[in-house]
């Protein structure tokens, strides 16, 4: 059986789920109704490497948060879907939009609603906090907790086996 790392070679695709994975998954609420998430600066680092070097970044969230649309726009992650409730559907139709093989996926989620959209992925993947639904199908439990460096954890150990982790991209942020 192949390992794990020797799959990683391969990968061409991230897929993150937003709540729960780029974030902890609490939700700060204002007197106005306005909601904001806090993103970790590490995961953000490695997303926009991820990018630089030619990695398709896809999100895909049931939540429609301005404020994340424009955080991880500002990473350079254009494949940005909110308001998606039926995730695998979504995930689908990006494979056939940019011709993506799914074995050359990663897909990190941490809950229910990801669990079918996770299953058509090669490498599913998923935060240290992630349910036990996520956890039982995932091929990779990060030891980093959702929104506390997981994306960054998963990246960083593809570019590195691909020989893309501190390279010139590295270095200019």
């Amino acid at each position: 059986m192949e390992s794990f790392l020797t799959k990683l070679k391969d990968i061409t695709t991230f897929i993150f789920d937003v709540d729960g994975v780029l974030t902890d998954g609490s939700v700060f609420v204002t007197e106005n109704g306005e909601q904001s998430r806090a993103f970790n600066i590490k995961d953000g680092y490695a997303l926009q490497l991820a990018v630089k070097c030619g990695y398709n970044v896809c999100t895909v969230s049931g939540s429609r948060s301005k404020s994340a649309v424009y955080r991880l726009n500002s990473l350079g992650i254009k494949d940005v879907y909110m308001g998606i409730h039926t995730k695998k559907e979504k995930v689908k139709i990006y494979f056939e939009e940019k011709h993506i093989l799914p074995e050359k996926v990663i897909y990190m989620g941490d809950d229910i609603p990801d669990l079918e959209a996770m299953q058509l992925a090669g490498l599913p993947a998923c935060p240290s906090d992630a349910v036990e639904e996520i956890k039982a199908i995932s091929k990779y439990i990060s030891p980093f907790a959702g929104g506390r460096g997981c994306a960054r954890d998963i990246i960083e150990k593809v570019l590195k086996i691909q020989g893309k982790w501190m390279t010139e991209e590295a270095f200019s942020w």
